[in-house]
């Protein structure tokens, strides 16, 4: 309960519930039979399991899916919203089985509805600011914000906001479910939450709308005050507010042919821009290519890599003085 309320980078949280060794259907049947399914599930409600299997005797997931959701005992077995979700891994014979207790992926945090032209989701900007090693006691920039996910997890965390604070989980639909206990979590998680960001947290794009929706969106996400928007281009944003800060950014990749021209002119701005007006602030940045994020002319750092929209991108940081 802990981990899907307070986890910003995880997709989902999945509760181990058995593991054990099978070679034949038989073996499979009486060992998943021993598995205590009415934790987790009633004979009411319908089961969805997700079945892996590698190097193993036993490879039909769908025949694997069947046996257990025969000895879960569970409804019709047809895959709906409302299903409980198992997720099987079969690897040499060796079954491990966990049960899903986030439900939506915890980056549905329930607040964006209204999104620019290339999306970050949720965990992706949360993971940038964290692995920048910001903590929301200074200020944050992001001038290619988008649809304002950047700095709205900026805005929670600087508020102390739980990320699962707004919305429901898998596991309280559990019949194990501990209502006392997550009464007790959601009561403290409230108690923390600070009245107002202590610091200035701003994001601009070039694009109107892009604008309206992040405005929409911090809004939904109860930050709208913590969080101020403009619409202007990379070339006027203001200069730094604070002595020390993190411009933290997700700029744009460009996928079309003649794009390369214009975004390698665009990260060069970007570098200049930060190096004239933000001396002695942090950035940290998201790029699909060495090539453009080496335009910026600023002394990154690789991060971590991931993917964005099924485009390999590298998180990059540069610390204080960043001028090569």
């Amino acid at each position: 309960m802990r981990a899907n309320l307070w986890l910003r980078t995880a997709s989902r949280v999945l509760v181990r519930i058995a593991r054990f060794k099978a070679t034949a259907f038989y073996e499979l049947e009486k060992r998943a039979k021993k598995i205590p399914w009415r934790e987790y599930v009633t004979a009411s409600r319908s089961a969805d399991f997700r079945v892996t299997a590698h190097k193993s005797r036993l490879y039909h997931s769908d025949g694997i899916a069947q046996r257990l959701r025969d000895a879960a005992g569970s409804g019709a077995g047809e895959k709906s919203p409302e299903s409980q979700l198992f997720v099987v891994r079969v690897v040499r014979d060796e079954f491990t089985i966990s049960v899903d207790s986030s439900g939506e992926l915890l980056h549905m945090r329930g607040y964006r509805q209204e999104v620019g032209k290339a999306p970050l989701r949720e965990t992706l900007a949360a993971a940038l600011l964290l692995a920048a090693g910001w903590d929301g006691q200074t200020a944050l920039l992001d001038p290619f914000c988008g649809s304002g996910t950047i700095p709205i997890e900026g805005a929670l965390i600087a508020r102390h906001v739980a990320p699962g604070l707004r919305r429901a989980f898998a596991f309280s639909q559990w019949p194990s479910h501990d209502v006392a206990g997550w009464t007790t979590l959601m009561a403290e998680a409230h108690e923390r939450v600070l009245a107002s960001s202590p610091v200035p947290i701003r994001g601009s794009d070039r694009d109107r709308g892009a604008i309206r929706a992040a405005a929409a969106n911090a809004e939904r996400a109860g930050v709208s005050s913590d969080v101020s928007f403009d619409a202007r281009a990379i070339s006027s944003i203001d200069a730094a507010d604070a002595a020390s800060g993190l411009v933290a950014t997700n700029p744009p990749y460009g996928v079309r042919v003649g794009d390369t021209r214009a975004l390698r002119d665009l990260y060069a701005r970007f570098g200049q821009i930060v190096r004239d007006r933000y001396t002695g602030w942090s950035v940290a940045m998201y790029s699909p290519r060495k090539d453009l994020a080496a335009q910026t002319a600023l002394s990154l750092t690789p991060l971590f890599r991931t993917t964005n929209g099924g485009l390999r991108i590298e998180a990059l940081h540069a610390s204080g003085r960043f001028l090569h």
